[in-house]
């Protein structure tokens, strides 16, 4: 028998080859986390305690390029690939804060893209590009959740304008947004009901339009959630994106997308977690010796790390197929809610290694864990998220 012992080979867990990401992309992430280094890092905790981030934040993401880059050059941005999105999003996701402008870039601002008239692409993308103007969308109603087809709020024509009456609620960006993506109902009976739903542009400041209560949420403090009341507002006919009637399908249309976006920052929250929960473990002592050494640290690190591998694989295939512009709705359905979901449960494992310092501010995984709990809420709830699995195997 052979007395050579083979060397072990140290797995980088964080460490992740992905080969779609080319030279481009990593100058790209480079820059990203150089600014957000000096122009997020050291204000975080001035952001959560004021419960908001500063519009200047997001105008310094725009003049540096940061935002918006897959906007074609006629409209002031780079015409850049999916995979500078994805890098947004991970580094927004990382730092823990302005995820929002990942949000207005990735998910809100290509509605615009797709389904905007040649003038109001014109009018507003560049602006996206620039940091003058964020985007925020307006869904949600109170009493509805995620029953889009019987919101309530409404949009009558009224000669070259419409009248919009109705409420929203958890509205992200509120406070910052210059314009609003807004679901109404223009022809309340349409049947099925969600024929009968549009999308209408709404510039901050128009007529009859106000926000509401500033509303008081369980975590992430530094983005901004309100309510929105149209009283009245007057907005113009041209401000209808697309067609009317067409809203709902509008919004189905753009999920892959959105939901793969929202699995991606989840995934880089997770790894954050762990990755900080290692070196603690590894530097706190107990009873004469680093936590890190009790097996059931282990075994939970073990597991976390596992699930951690595998989402990463899954999650890394299907951003390469949406790269590709396949279509893997129902696979990207499924990482949106496994992926948010192991990343909750993660939160509480990771807080019960720190013990009682968990619990303490101090620490980032007090904020992750706050943060992390809405993840498998918004976007699609994880019960939504396995419906359309069920429907598209046929069931």
């Amino acid at each position: 028998m052979s007395n050579t012992i083979a060397k072990q080979v140290k797995f980088d867990l964080f460490k992740r080859e992905r080969p779609f990401l080319t030279h481009e992309h990593e100058l790209f992430r480079n820059s990203l986390q150089k600014f957000l280094e000096k122009e997020a890092l050291p204000y975080i905790e001035k952001w959560e305690e004021e419960k908001y981030t500063p519009r200047e934040f997001y105008e310094k993401m725009g003049h540096n390029g940061f935002l918006c880059p897959q906007i074609q050059p006629e409209y002031g941005g780079l015409g850049l690939d999916f995979g500078f999105n994805m890098i947004l999003a991970e580094e927004l996701n990382r730092v823990g804060v302005g995820t929002l402008a990942s949000t207005s870039s990735s998910i809100i601002v290509p509605y615009l893209e797709r389904f905007g008239t040649e003038e109001q692409k014109k009018k507003y993308l560049p602006k996206c590009v620039s940091g003058e103007i964020t985007t925020a969308v307006a869904m949600t109603e109170p009493g509805i959740g995620s029953d889009l087809a019987n919101m309530s709020t409404t949009a009558v024509r009224d000669g070259n304008e419409y009248i919009l009456n109705g409420q929203k609620t958890f509205i992200s960006n509120g406070l910052n947004a210059g314009l609003f993506f807004v679901a109404v109902k223009t022809d309340p009976k349409a049947t099925p009901a969600r024929k009968g739903m549009s999308i209408i542009l709404v510039e901050a400041g128009a007529p009859g339009f106000s926000l509401g209560r500033k509303l008081k949420k369980l975590g992430q403090h530094s983005t901004d959630t309100v309510e929105l009341i149209f009283e009245d507002a007057r907005v113009p006919l041209v401000n209808l994106l697309g067609e009317e009637g067409k809203g709902f399908y509008y919004l189905m249309d753009r999920l892959q997308q959105e939901r793969l976006l929202i699995a991606i920052g989840a995934l880089i929250v997770a790894e954050e977690m762990l990755k900080s929960t290692i070196g603690y473990v590894k530097e706190r002592h107990a009873f004469g010796k680093p936590i890190s050494s009790f097996q059931n640290t282990q075994f939970e690190i073990a597991e976390m790390a596992t699930e951690l591998s595998m989402a990463q694989t899954f999650l890394d295939d299907l951003t390469n197929k949406h790269l590709q512009g396949e279509n893997i709705v129902t696979q990207i359905t499924m990482a949106k809610w496994f992926i948010t979901e192991m990343a909750r449960r993660m939160s509480a494992r990771c807080l019960q290694l720190h013990g009682g310092y968990g619990f303490m501010e101090e620490y980032p995984i007090a904020r992750r864990y706050r943060d992390v709990a809405v993840m498998p809420i918004y976007g699609g709830t994880t019960e939504i998220m396995k419906n359309i699995i069920a429907k598209n195997l046929g069931l």
